[in-house]
This record gives structure tokens, C-alpha cells and sequence, in this order.
């Protein structure tokens, strides 16, 4: 509890001996005697009372982190306890019947325009990641 060294003892009692003289020190450190023991006592028992009130939710802690752990602790190598009944592949669906066109439906368009579109300018390059700078406003384009 205090972290005594020999020399700092030998000074604490040296300076007791100047303030309390020959004649009180033996009973002020008798009486100290005491007062520490009582105090282990006391601190002691406290001790012993908040381990036994902690000791039961540690316990149910502790087969609560062990039965996780089992949980947990599986072999993906090992070889399944029962293997489940595969499943029916399902049954494609019948192919549609061809519809038979009549009328308008079954005009083909085979000779319809294709749009032409105009060609590029020259010296305009769209793949250039840094586009043309705007020229200030201030100056006439």
C-alpha cells in the first residue's frame, strides 16, 4: 500500500523522534501500529464482500463466453452430421406456342431509313480530358 523505501522510513521515523520527542514516539507508533491493521482489516473485508457479489454474474459471464466460443469454434473441413435431402430440380417451363401474325402485325419494314449522322469537325478532339478555356468575358469571341 505505501511504497516505502528502508531510507525514506528511516527519515519519516528520524523526523518523528524531532517533532514528537523520545518520551510520546513509542505510543505514536504503537497507536499507528493499530490504526493500519484496522485499516487492512476493514479494506480487506470490503475486498472479500465485492469479489463474493461479483463472483455470480462473472460465473454466468464466463459459461455464457464458453458456450459462444462452442458455438463459434466449427471445422469447415469436417464432414456434416447429416446432409440435407437435395431438392427437386423444378420443371421448365413449356416453350411458347409461335404467334401466327395477320393484318398490320405482319408487315415487315425491311427498307427503312437509317440516320445519317453529320461527320465531326476537324480540330475539335473530344477525348482530351482538359476541354478549351472560355475565352474572358470581357474580350470579344
Amino acid at each position: 500500500m505505501f511504497n516505502f523505501s528502508g531510507s525514506e522510513i528511516v527519515f519519516l521515523l528520524l523526523l518523528a523522534l524531532i517533532i514528537l520527542g523520545p518520551e510520546r514516539l513509542p505510543d505514536a507508533v504503537r497507536k499507528f501500529g493499530k490504526t493500519y491493521a484496522e485499516f487492512k482489516k476493514v479494506t480487506s473485508g470490503f475486498q472479500s464482500e465485492l469479489k463474493s457479489a461479483l463472483d455470480e454474474p462473472m460465473r454466468e459471464m464466463r459459461e455464457t463466453a464458453d458456450a459462444l466460443k462452442k458455438a463459434a469454434n466449427f471445422d469447415l473441413n469436417a464432414e456434416p452430421e447429416a446432409e440435407p435431402e437435395p431438392e427437386p430440380e423444378p420443371e421448365p417451363a413449356p416453350e411458347p406456342e409461335p404467334a401466327v401474325l395477320t393484318g398490320l402485325d405482319a408487315v415487315v419494314v425491311r427498307d427503312a431509313p437509317v440516320q445519317q449522322f453529320p461527320p465531326r469537325e476537324p480540330g475539335i478532339d473530344f477525348t482530351s480530358a482538359n476541354p478549351p478555356a472560355n475565352p474572358p468575358a470581357d474580350e470579344p469571341a
